[in-house]
């Protein structure tokens, strides 16, 4: 029964559903509800602190639920993603309709797409990975993976880390450096790795190229079965997934930097390292991501698993408040460089 608290996440495809088949402010209930409602509902319930004993936590590392619900939500973003290309081209829909909708599929994109491919790309079996690939690809963020596991695990909080925002850095600049500075570490990390292995960058195996080309075919296959318009939504709810993951990780590593000793080399990553949130809804509705210090102190431990721990800091209120705080940086920088300085 615990795991089933994790089919919250149902409520962002219904709300998705409202877009879709309703006009006017209708269209934007996926944003207002996640934006809007959850951080202020958020603020009636206390943070949850527990964790699993060791005798729990071994039950429900067995437990084979968590990751069904997990691939419950494969065939959820598929289906919208094919629904999204048919309604986004229905004739007389308004503008304000039509970006309504675009960022109701964005917010899936963000969400499931990424958000799920990410936690699939970290299992350590070849199919959990390849559907997380499969999602990636329905946002166009396939170059997450090689990046994420590769360079942001190992340089996270230091500046040689792309997803790490520095202090005082605007987050909408953070946008454009974490993205495109990412997408060239990962083809960085995968020459690296085929070299490592003897084998020349132009390889089969070198999963960058491989990726570049899905991402083509899937662009050719739109615009060759819909039309151009169709394309240049799909883009445009891509860019708001992407832009969401960015917001999710400037608030996880903002200003927050490991030490270096006298060789030059970073400490290990702690649970020092990661902003930390226990806030109920945000926890449930992103698969336990805001526990976000023991994810990177284990990468590989699975999201009903992660702990919260007294050393980790903490964010005032879940994701979604903290990445509306995040877009007005005079008042981001006043709370959150006040509570680096506490640290």
């Amino acid at each position: 029964m615990k795991a089933l608290k994790f089919l919250s996440i149902l409520i962002l495809p219904i709300t998705v559903y409202i877009s879709f088949t309703q006009k006017g402010w209708l269209t934007f209930l996926p944003i207002f509800t996640f934006f809007i409602i959850v951080p202020l509902v958020e603020f009636l319930f206390s943070p949850d602190k527990m964790n699993f004993s060791k005798e729990q936590e071994e039950i429900e590392k067995q437990n084979k639920l968590y990751t069904y619900i997990l691939y419950l939500t494969i065939p959820i973003q598929l289906g919208f993603l094919y629904w999204f290309f048919i309604i986004i081209q229905e004739p007389g829909l308004s503008t304000f309709d039509y970006i309504g909708k675009i960022f109701a599929m964005g917010l899936m994109c963000g969400v499931i797409g990424i958000n799920v491919g990410h936690e699939l790309g970290h299992r350590n079996n070849r199919l959990d990975e390849f559907l997380g690939e499969l999602l990636l690809l329905t946002s166009l963020n396939t170059h997450f993976l090689p990046y994420h596991n590769a360079g942001h695990h190992f340089n996270v909080a230091t500046p040689n880390d792309a997803a790490t925002a520095r202090k005082n850095e605007i987050v909408y600049f953070f946008w454009i450096r974490s993205h495109f500075q990412s997408y060239y570490q990962a083809w960085t990390e995968e020459n690296k790795r085929l070299l490592n292995s003897g084998r020349n960058w132009f390889h089969y195996q070198n999963r960058m190229i491989i990726y570049s080309i899905c991402n083509c075919i899937l662009l050719t296959s739109i615009l060759f079965f819909f039309t151009i318009n169709v394309l240049i939504a799909f883009l445009a709810a891509c860019i708001v997934g992407i832009l969401l993951l960015e917001t999710v990780n400037y608030i996880e590593h903002y200003g927050l930097l490991r030490k270096r000793n006298e060789h030059g080399r970073y400490e290990r990553v702690k649970r020092t390292h990661s902003w930390n949130s226990d806030h109920v809804i945000g926890k449930l509705m992103l698969f336990n991501l805001s526990r976000h210090s023991d994810h990177h102190y284990n990468g590989s431990k699975h999201y009903q698993l992660l702990k919260t721990l007294p050393e980790s800091p903490q964010m005032p209120t879940g994701y979604p408040g903290m990445m509306l705080l995040a877009l007005f940086p005079p008042l981001w920088f006043k709370f959150m460089n006040k509570k680096l300085e506490d640290l």
